[in-house]
């Protein structure tokens, strides 16, 4: 034990050196950091049928849903789920990370590949390595690249290709359009990982296969629901025969215990907000615009896009670090994502636009991250 703890204090060590230690820290200020794009995590209306299920449910579901855990508001909140998304079926887990793994370490199997991109994240990335398949590695985006492999690879076993609709880090969408088509002219099946889409995207706000007019049963999708939707969880979507395999197979539904039930019930309050309040969605799209513009307008480079997730590279870690604490001190909450969770030497603020900023806000925040780069940058000039 005491050859672990010294192992593991070097480590930890290493971290610190590298400006990659990180710590706990309670929200405080303004958020621009979290994923609750349509301010429905502290919704009344959420939390009053969250509460009324748990006083008649209770806490717990006490056991996997193929034990005793299985309630009926699963099945409905389910069903209602699978219409939202236009699918046959929808299971409910009580992550999108055991979802993940749920879909591509049960469907892969030895023989087949899964085409995954560079920038898939880190649930995507270990279900892809959990399975039994031959794992492929695109470059991100890259349209050309995967229909060349994918049209070239003539072996015997399936194919699968794994993409998110909206990447969590970049704030890119890719054309899922595209990607549809490679599919179907190779017999492959497409995965989508929907995590910051949903509720976010879309007439209905099912999410950008639905903006980008794809059959929902000519895919299976992966749906946060503790993003927009505002409570925990998440939902596979797609045809009846993905969902019933699952069901038998999945390890991470078939020995997990059932989430609690009232978090079932509050889905199904925060499903109904979603389609009868668009003007959410819409807030949003208006504000990340309204911000994208404002940086370009203070000189502060961000990448292209349209998306409610706005990535302010800055470089290095302690730079990062640096400006985060400069803008939580003036009373907004952002933080510094480093490696490895983005490439090295491309630490930087993850701004993730909500329903409830007002531009007012934003320009406060603007003028504030313009301030915070000229110390962070007047400081390493003294440094150095």
């Amino acid at each position: 034990m005491d050859d672990l703890a010294r192992r593991v204090g070097r480590r930890l060590a290493e971290l610190d050196a590298a400006g990659l230690s990180r710590s706990l820290r309670a929200p405080d200020g303004v958020d621009l950091t979290s994923n609750d794009y349509l301010n429905l995590a502290a919704d009344p209306r959420l939390a009053s049928r969250l509460a009324g299920a748990a006083l008649r449910d209770g806490c717990g579901s006490t056991g996997s849903r193929l034990l005793r855990g299985e309630r009926g508001v699963f099945d409905e909140v389910e069903r209602r789920f699978a219409a939202f998304k236009r699918a046959e079926r929808a299971l409910y887990f009580s992550s999108g990370y055991l979802a993940n793994l749920a879909v591509l370490a049960t469907l892969a199997e030895a023989g087949d590949v899964i085409y995954s991109d560079a920038r898939n994240h880190a649930s995507l990335i270990d279900a892809v390595r959990l399975s039994h398949a031959r794992r492929v590695v695109v470059p991100h985006a890259d349209l050309d690249t995967l229909a060349r492999l994918v049209r070239g690879d003539d072996g015997p076993g399936h194919r699968f290709v794994v993409i998110e609709s909206l990447f969590s880090m970049d704030g890119d969408m890719p054309p899922l359009a595209d990607y549809a088509a490679i599919c179907r002219e190779a017999g492959a099946t497409l995965v989508v990982d929907e995590a910051h889409a949903v509720g976010v995207y879309g007439e209905r706000g099912s999410g950008l296969i639905e903006r980008e007019g794809l059959d929902a049963e000519g895919l299976i999708s992966i749906n946060t629901a503790g993003k927009a939707l505002g409570v925990a969880g998440a939902f596979v979507s797609g045809p009846a025969w993905a969902v019933d395999y699952l069901i038998q197979r999945a390890r991470t539904f078939i020995f997990s215990t059932a989430p609690p039930p009232a978090l079932a019930a509050a889905l199904e309050a925060s499903l109904t907000v979603v389609e009868e309040e668009p003007g959410r969605r819409a807030r949003v799209a208006d504000r990340a615009r309204y911000l994208r513009d404002r940086l370009a307008r203070a000189g502060i480079s961000v990448a292209p896009g349209s998306s409610q997730i706005v990535p302010v590279v800055v470089g290095a870690n302690d730079r990062a670090v640096a400006v985060a604490a400069s803008l939580q001190r003036r009373g907004f909450d952002v933080r510094a994502i480093r490696p490895p969770t983005v490439p090295a030497g491309t630490a930087r603020l993850r701004l993730a636009v909500n329903a409830g900023l007002s531009e007012a806000v934003l320009d406060e925040f603007v003028d504030a991250l313009g301030a915070a780069l000229q110390e962070a940058d007047a400081c390493s000039a003294v440094s150095s």
